[in-house]
């Protein structure tokens, strides 16, 4: 009796475990939408989604950058499936599209994403482009709760390459450094508006072709805008 129950019992976990595998979610996240106001002022947009399961997801992103006067100075889309490889971590795949700066490029993608011990947010990605070009980006956020409401944010972006694209004004080795620090308040869990600042610096021969053109290596700016989820 007690050996059927047990069996019973397993047989219902495996098929309330199942069913769970095969429910469908969407996500959707802006983590950045709003204004940097500063040498150049820009209008800014960093958002990532996914529609998917536990185990496996179809996730889009896209970040850009609308300078004043200028139009679009760089905007990129990402479309890539992602497989859960371990407790709070994915191993993604797929495709990215940048439409700036020009010329156009598109590129295989190949990276992770998840938490970190201490809750840091890491999203690390390799690139190889239809030029045959090879770079990385690495992403770090981490959220310091000042009250329930009222929430301290400071990420870390860095972008390289194995070789230059002088076309594009990307030079090999570490091509720039952004550091942001935004405070953010929860009107609810799902709206919060933000202020902050960022440091942005473009290195080695990512600066020299910035130079050539007349740009300017470093910005500093003050942020404003909204993040939200649903």
């Amino acid at each position: 009796m007690l050996l059927a129950g047990a069996l019973v019992s397993a047989l219902l976990t495996a098929r309330t475990t199942h069913a769970a595998e095969d429910e469908i979610y969407t996500y959707f996240r802006a983590e950045e939408l709003g204004y940097r106001i500063g040498d150049g002022d820009s209008f800014n947009w960093d958002a990532e989604g996914w529609i998917g399961g536990d185990y496996n997801k179809l996730w889009f992103k896209t970040e850009g950058e609308r300078v004043n006067g200028n139009g679009l100075e760089n905007a990129e889309v990402q479309l890539l499936y992602s497989r859960l490889i371990a407790d709070f971590w994915d191993l993604q795949a797929g495709l990215r599209y940048d439409f700036k700066p020009e010329p156009e490029r598109g590129f295989a993608v190949i990276g992770v994403e998840g938490l970190a011990p201490y809750w840091f947010e890491i999203d690390a990605s390799a690139f190889l482009s239809d030029q045959g070009d090879v770079s990385a980006r690495f992403k770090a956020e981490y959220d310091l709760l000042l009250t329930q409401k009222l929430i301290l944010s400071p990420l870390l972006e860095m972008n390289l390459a194995a070789s230059s694209d002088e076309k594009r004004g990307v030079g090999s080795g570490l091509n720039d450094l952004e550091l942001n620090l935004t405070l953010r308040y929860e009107v609810v869990r799902e709206f919060a508006p933000y202020i902050g600042v960022s440091w942005e610096r473009k290195y080695g021969q990512t600066a020299d072709f910035a130079r050539a053109e007349g740009e300017a290596i470093e910005r500093t700016a003050f942020m404003a805008g909204v993040r939200f989820w649903f």
